[in-house]
């Protein structure tokens, strides 16, 4: 049977393969450099394993024409495209790297058509995906997704495929056909623990060892000015103000940025210090690691939290430690120490809910040093 002019054609192709018959469509006129006459600029959408399926395939194209140079888009094009667009909106690399790392998971399915995605595909990611850590103790095994990772790597399609919608990449957002399963959420509750502070012990052997053992000294500031790690990584020289004894930095939300916090008697010399190393290596930042082998000098969040894990592996402290764990040690030994409850909420950046204190009224920092240092 002829198909009519415009409708495209289907052809099979010579030899033993699986999808024989080639589908396709003319789109207008190109120009033949070799002839120079004008020729059909006619474009493949697909091979496949029946006459019948490639008349489909026209047949479906016919009645709702789509972008065909998108048509064999892959999940790996598609996630590039979006996070170029996506990433610059993030306030901080922390968000990015959340969704990066969610993505090593992916990797089975990275090569196939955005198209032919479905929801069994996302969830069978989800629940078999895994990473094959390159160090570590678990180097060269097959780590699979946690909870927590399962729930992030949903969110990531959720976003992705919100975005390939708009631009009409796709006519369906098959990560929104299905929510996290009870399993998972139970997973991920049970796997969620509070921040576990210092022992009174544990912050004896931290300034016990200050001075012998690199970082430990970053983990000591880190508990007596309450920093985010990545706050803590990314200060830079200009926030120090030696002469008042304070810095101002902080991220995250509203509430956080740009909040100044005094430096604690207890800590000046480690600061002066890593400022005096921070001036002598020409490095804008506070914290810098001169002898670090891979990726500069300059600390990020990653690199901190790797150096902290060796800080606690070598001093024997509990292997649960993380590096939000100083914070909390810094709020719990302000409120030990009876410090006013609005000074910590400013110091750690966490937003004020009581009007007249949050709006009205104005502290200096030498209120908030004079209750800093009811801290021993």
């Amino acid at each position: 049977m002829k198909l009519p002019n415009g409708y495209g054609s289907v052809t099979k192709l010579s030899g033993n393969r699986r999808k024989p018959y080639l589908a396709r469509v003319t789109l207008g006129w190109i120009t033949d450099e070799q002839t120079g006459k004008c020729v059909q600029n006619r474009v493949p959408i697909g091979t496949f394993k029946t006459k019948k399926e490639a008349l489909q395939a026209l047949a479906e194209y016919g009645a709702n024409p789509y972008d065909i140079q998108n048509n064999n888009l892959t999940l790996a094009e598609l996630y590039q495209k979006w996070t170029e667009a996506y990433f610059p909106t993030l306030e901080s690399e922390s968000s990015s790297r959340t969704i990066t790392a969610a993505w090593r998971y992916c990797h089975a399915i990275q090569s196939m058509r955005v198209k032919d995605l479905r929801a069994r595909h996302i969830k069978g990611i989800m629940e078999d995906g895994y990473i094959i850590p390159s160090r570590g103790k678990s180097a060269g095994q097959k780590v699979p997704a946690s909870p927590g990772t399962k729930a992030r790597i949903k969110s990531m399609f959720n976003l992705m495929l919100d975005y390939a919608l708009e631009y009409e990449l796709v006519d369906k957002n098959y990560a929104r056909t299905f929510d996290l399963s009870n399993d998972i959420i139970k997973e991920k509750e049970a796997a969620t623990r509070g921040h576990i502070i210092f022992t009174d012990a544990e912050m004896q052997t931290l300034w016990d060892n200050v001075d012998s053992l690199r970082f430990v000294d970053w983990i000591l500031i880190q508990c007596y000015m309450g920093w985010r790690p990545q706050e803590l990584a990314i200060l830079k020289i200009a926030d120090v103000n030696l002469d008042e004894q304070y810095i101002t930095g902080g991220m995250k939300t509203s509430a956080g940025k740009n909040r100044t916090v005094p430096i604690h008697p207890r800590i000046k010399h480690l600061i002066q210090r890593n400022y005096d190393q921070a001036i002598e290596l020409g490095s804008k930042n506070l914290f810098n690691d001169p002898l670090a082998v891979k990726g500069g000098m300059l600390i990020t969040y990653d690199k901190y939290a790797g150096r902290f894990a060796k800080i606690m592996t070598a001093l024997n402290f509990r292997e649960d430690h993380r590096p939000h764990d100083p914070r909390k040690t810094f709020i719990t030994m302000a409120k030990k120490a009876k410090v006013d409850e609005y000074v910590i909420k400013r110091l750690i950046g966490h937003r004020i809910t009581d009007i007249t204190e949050g709006t009205y009224t104005e502290r200096d920092v030498e209120w908030l040093r004079t209750e800093l240092e009811k801290m021993p």
